[in-house]
């Protein structure tokens, strides 16, 4: 084993600086920021708000560990932490830098549920008992277990209490209603209904006809939190390789070996796939996932304060067919995102886009324009579930994805689950692995025609019953 790796903290930074990405991989997603002095690869908004990432090394070695944890993301950085946290040999490779995949690049909402599993959808496919269970393990699990790793380990993640689900068509606030229900049914009464002027105490915007509030969920700098567990688990004696693709996972006599370009990682006791979309380049179980892209922007600093917009400071998506989402951020901004497709816009479609969104919710403010933007790649199941898998082989291979979009803390919780699943303290992972998923035959092929007609059948849908809600 190398010896011990050193590491600073992560600091948020007063205000986003245009700087270059510290990504060594120009990876397919792009950052764009506005401006003429402009480097010609981008931070986005998340890496320019903290301080200089110094990079980790490259794995140019033949080593052993216990556990083999490939993706530097959410996933990723929590299964390693927690690992280290019970005195587990473990390495962790990323094939660029730290959380410059889907974890530095979403939304940074906190919300409850499984992708698109909630409460109701729990409630029909387990019993009363284990509906209770896996709600509040996706729900108070993951937001008290995040706000644990960000007090032991003294972390600034810029992290804000309450989440607003915002009802575009009065039809909608029954679903949101039945959705409340659901959730006090299993014992979470911490939504509360809000009529079409209360909504306004919160959303400075006439477009709403009321929605819900949710004191459990909330908002986070997600890169932030990702970097600081990064951080936890080198304080704690882990190893991190960056720029350290893995090309092979290959069952040998010695055991199961995790190849990169220039060195290799022999597992003795098993291998964590914490690689999101790129997970069926290493397993060929992987075929319940499709791809697709998400859209990002942050606007200029608002005249006046976010609280002119915000005026309780909460994140808020709202319940259209292609929904909103918005929050904001330091020093005054809005953070602004929307939109799933299965071929990945450019930058000057995607700005044009949530410009237009953007003015549907604050027509008023023509002083709003965008300074960052970025796109993001996600991948979805056919249930709505996350898939999550453990492949018993010369040692067990973990395996979770298809988030749909949602899932910065579910993502978490799960990594501390592998932890526990390893060392056998519970059950909790085989609790996920126990949702059924169908494979999706040439998924990945046919995303950028599937994905645009089962989204013209729902828009169908939504104009035919605009009171349904319907949401993608």
């Amino acid at each position: 084993m190398s010896s011990k790796q050193k590491i600073e903290k992560p600091i948020l930074i007063d205000d986003a600086l245009i700087v270059p990405t510290s990504n060594t991989d120009k990876q397919e997603d792009w950052n764009w920021v506005d401006g003429d002095q402009k480097p010609e690869h981008p931070a986005n908004y998340y890496e320019a708000t903290l301080s200089t990432w110094a990079g980790l090394p490259k794995l140019e070695e033949e080593t052993t560990c216990d556990i083999v944890v490939i993706g530097g993301g959410l996933l990723g950085s929590s299964t390693a932490l927690h690992l280290s946290e019970s005195g587990v040999d473990t390495i962790l490779l990323e094939k660029n830098r730290i959380g410059s995949a889907a974890s530095g690049r979403n939304g940074g909402q906190l919300t409850p549920g499984l992708a698109r599993w909630e409460a109701e959808t729990m409630i029909e496919n387990f019993d009363y008992d284990e509906a209770c269970r896996l709600w509040r393990f996706t729900s108070i699990e993951c937001f008290d277990l995040i706000r644990e790793i960000v007090s032991k380990y003294d972390l600034s993640v810029d992290m804000r209490k309450g989440h607003l689900t915002a009802a575009i068509h009065p039809g909608h606030i029954g679903a949101l209603v039945k959705g409340a229900d659901a959730r006090r049914h299993l014992g979470d009464d911490s939504v509360t209904m809000l009529g079409e002027y209360e909504i306004k105490e919160h959303i400075n915007s006439e477009i709403y006809h009321g929605g819900a509030l949710d004191s459990m969920g909330g908002q986070i700098h997600s890169l932030a939190l990702v970097r600081g567990m990064i951080y936890g688990f080198v304080k704690n004696g882990g190893q991190v390789y960056e720029d350290s693709e893995v090309l092979e996972i290959e069952e040998t006599p010695e055991g199961t070996r995790v190849r990169t370009e220039s060195g290799s990682v022999l597992a003795k006791k098993g291998i964590v796939l914490a690689v999101h979309d790129s997970t069926f380049k290493l397993l060929s179980e992987s075929d319940a996932t499709i791809p697709f892209y998400t859209y990002v922007a942050v606007t200029n600093p608002v005249a006046g304060g976010t609280e002119t917009l915000l005026p309780t400071d909460m994140a808020v998506y709202d319940t259209q067919f292609q929904i909103d989402y918005y929050r904001p951020v330091k020093k005054q901004r809005i953070l602004f995102g929307g939109q799933g497709t299965g071929t990945r816009w450019n930058e000057e479609k995607t700005i044009a886009y949530l410009t237009s969104r953007l003015e549907t919710v604050f027509p008023e403010r023509k002083d709003l324009k965008f300074e960052f933007a970025w796109s993001g790649t996600t991948d979805l199941t056919l249930n709505g579930a996350t898939d999550c898998r453990k492949i018993e082989k010369q040692v067990p291979i973990y395996a979770v994805n298809g988030w749909s979009g949602h899932g910065v803390a579910q993502t978490v919780r799960i990594g501390k689950s592998i932890r526990d699943d390893i060392l056998k303290n519970n059950d909790d992972f085989a609790m996920l692995t126990a949702i059924e998923h169908r494979s999706i035959l040439l998924g990945r092929q046919l995303s950028p025609v599937a994905i645009p007609l089962a989204k013209s059948l729902l828009g169908l849908q939504g104009m035919i019953t605009p009171g349904k809600m319907i949401s993608f």
